[in-house]
């Protein structure tokens, strides 16, 4: 047989074929079928077939190309190869079939396949009875893109894959298994060699600062629990625990938590303190401990500092056997440039805009996505339906929403790129927030979503049928600004910012609302909560009580980072555990005691959640009183007697016989003071219960604690 070095043969050598198929592997030829392979390094090769039966095929070219007619025709065959004096059989990765169906092709090239994550990344698999790892990318503008791994000595010229339609490139690799480490080593549209890219679908990465992708079989892990029914209903109480895992706590103060220990320690204590979720910051793998998980490069893999996937379920599993609800931070909003990662991923900008001004961030100097992307979109929407369906994760609370919606966000003037229509709203990120949204809520009608939206954007929390962004929640950053500057001043000058409490009732319905205390408030120099209250340190405590005491019965969901239930003195570093020490300190167990209790009343009270979002739930009672710091207002459910009277002094003030009319006479109970001995206050109140007056209109006379709220229920 004589055999000629073909421009494919050329190509396949020298590792930039699109289709090494098309010379790889048998081919039907008029003297019979013949086979080639690509074994660099090999001092001979035969072809063996299915009955034992051998053939040798010819050394084409120095570089490991061997060619050579198939013994009997077979097609099932296997290839046995001589390194030095070693001998190895193995499977020929060019004789299976593709990945990939037409119809697979079809749901990927419309953008419309919610299952993205079935088909692309890497799937141990069986093909004509062989075990090996399917391996799928997208890179449509590469010139050549092959998988190296464990299985392969990381050499490109290895396991070179073949496009299909649209550019998702696709290789089985038999052999190789769960556990395997790889890459993808991609050559750009005009040949250059692209720094090795981890998988944009892998489903674990190796810890930091190794990057490399690992083979997961995604069949073989658990299923968690469901969490509670209608955990998150606008109904429902909701008070959520925000977490940092690396830095919630640690062994001996230096080691993180594995997944599982979390899963032991953590969903108790949520438990004990009352709260009906947690949060995670973002656990998708990320290259930079500083970033707290927010410059993402995995978005499908749960980060590998606490463990594996499995171990990842075990903790969202716990969390659900203790009856509390699972949130992740979600950031499709932006990525990091390293190069192991998005940008850049096929020679060009793929994932992210070319053009610096839509495509990259100023403040963080990070990649934008670029949502007028079919696949890209494709890639983010199905993502989010992946931690829903894999992990069981019950809310998505979705970061940076602002930076999404406006073209110009933070940007100077002349630095950005006007809308089609001229304008600075980004109309394609609307389109797929909003797509992102129904899917959520259609596939998971039980589960929810937040949006951190920090501007007047209308509707964010409205149906997408009725020209919302369809999101389940907003976070009130309005609210936590202006109250947390109000009570951040000396009490003599809060009757000059008496407004800053009033103002946010005037818009406290038009979105269903999460009134947030999160990390973003105790880092880069702002201080702890604590830290910001004022006054010597008896009224620091005392002020803090009180304004979580008002946080709670405050019509909105509920939001707290951790640290802040127990008033963490100085600000959250992601470098170490909470300062659990201080627990030690009566004021401090005070603090965490009155959390406790405000959750569980919280929950227990229907007046307190039952129409949070509701404007029927909430009526003023007490709006004038700057000169006393003095706000009152009645809390309502469903039921009619389901009602909570709650009065603040945020003045260092007792006030005597304060008069307040309420809708029954009889008894009202005081449910709760955070004034008292067993928090760290002054034990100044009402005695547990107090009377209505004689008179037409039920009146209660009251004595107010110094910078406290009180709770009054009526009794039947």
């Amino acid at each position: 047989m004589t055999v000629h070095m073909t421009d494919e043969a050329w190509a396949v050598l020298e590792g930039r074929h699109a289709d090494p198929f098309r010379y790889l592997g048998p081919h039907s030829e008029s003297d019979g079928t013949i086979v080639r392979a690509l074994l660099p390094d090999a001092v001979s090769v035969e072809a063996v077939g299915e009955h034992g039966e051998t053939a040798p095929l010819e050394r084409v070219h120095d570089g490991g190309l061997f060619e050579g007619a198939l013994p009997n025709g077979s097609q099932k065959y296997r290839l046995r190869a001589r390194y030095g004096d070693n001998t190895v059989e193995l499977e020929d990765t060019y004789r299976f079939p593709p990945i990939l169906t037409d119809f697979d092709l079809y749901l990927l090239g419309e953008g419309s396949d919610q299952r993205l994550y079935d088909k692309l990344g890497a799937h141990p698999m069986e093909m004509d009875g062989v075990q090996g790892v399917g391996f799928v990318v997208l890179a449509p503008n590469a010139r050549r893109v092959s998988v190296v791994g464990d299985f392969n000595f990381w050499n490109p010229r290895r396991h070179q894959m073949r496009v299909r339609g649209n550019g998702y490139w696709e290789l089985f690799v038999p052999g190789a298994r769960a556990g395997d480490h790889y890459k993808f080593d991609i050559a750009g549209p005009h040949g250059e060699r692209l720094p090795l890219k981890s998988d944009p679908l892998a489903f674990a990465a190796e810890l930091r600062p190794s990057t490399a992708s690992i083979v997961v079989d995604a069949t073989k892990l658990p299923q968690p629990r469901p969490a509670p029914e209608n955990i998150n209903a606008l109904s429902a109480p909701m008070s959520i625990y925000e977490v940092h895992l690396g830095s919630w706590r640690r062994k001996d103060g230096e080691e993180w938590l594995t997944y599982r220990e979390l899963a032991e320690q953590l969903p108790a204590y949520v438990r004990d303190m009352g709260f009906t979720h947690v949060e995670f910051l973002p656990v998708s793998e990320h290259p930079f401990d500083g970033s707290w998980g927010y410059q993402p490069t995995g978005l499908y893999a749960p980060t590998s500092r606490f463990g594996t996937p499995e171990d990842f379920i075990a903790l969202v599993d716990a969390c659900h056997a203790a009856g509390i609800g699972v949130i992740l931070d979600w950031v499709p909003g932006h990525f990091p440039d390293d190069p192991h990662g998005l940008g850049n991923f096929d020679g060009t900008a793929l994932y992210e805009h070319a053009n610096p001004m839509q495509g990259r961030h100023l403040d963080w100097g990070t990649l934008i996505y670029n949502y007028g992307r079919t696949e890209v979109v494709n890639f983010l929407t199905a993502n989010a339906l992946f931690w829903l369906e894999r992990y069981g994760i019950d809310g998505l609370r979705v970061d940076a929403v602002a930076s999404m919606l406006y073209l110009d966000y933070s940007r100077p003037a002349g630095g950005w790129i006007p809308n089609k229509f001229g304008g600075r709203e980004n109309i394609e990120a609307i389109d797929f927030l909003r797509r992102f949204n129904a899917q959520v809520f259609g596939r998971f009608p039980q589960a929810t979503t937040a949006a951190e939206e920090s501007t007047a954007w209308p509707q964010v929390s409205r149906p997408v049928e009725f020209g919302g962004l369809g999101f389940g929640y907003k976070w009130n950053m309005g609210w936590m600004h202006d109250t947390l500057n109000y009570i951040s001043k000396d009490p003599i000058h809060r009757k000059y910012h008496h407004g800053q409490i009033l103002f946010g009732l005037h818009y406290a319905f038009s979105e269903n609302f999460i009134l947030p205390l999160s990390h973003d408030e105790v880092v880069h120099g702002k201080r702890s909560i604590l830290g910001r209250m004022p006054g010597d340190e008896w009224q620091r405590f005392a002020n803090l009580r009180a304004y979580y005491s008002f946080m709670f019965a405050h019509p909105g969901k509920k939001l707290m980072f951790m640290g802040c239930e127990f008033a963490q003195e100085r600000e959250w570093s992601h470098d170490r555990s909470l300062d659990w020490h201080l627990l030690e300190h009566p004021k401090y167990a005070g603090i965490q005691a009155l959390i406790r209790d405000l959750n569980h009343l919280y929950r227990s009270l229907p007046a307190l959640h039952q129409l949070d979002c509701d404007p029927f739930g909430f009526e003023w009672v007490v709006t004038e009183d700057s000169g006393r710091n003095v706000f009152a207002w009645m809390r309502k459910g469903n039921d009619t007697k389901a009602r909570c009277l709650v009065i603040t002094n945020f003045s260092p003030n007792v006030y005597q016989d304060y008069r307040i009319r309420v809708p029954f006479p009889g008894r009202w109970r005081e449910v709760f003071n955070s004034d008292a001995g067993l928090y760290g206050g002054s034990n100044v109140g009402n005695g547990g219960e107090v009377h209505t007056l004689e008179g037409l209109v039920p009146e209660l006379s009251l004595t107010l604690p110094p910078l406290a709220a009180i709770f009054l229920t009526p009794e039947d």
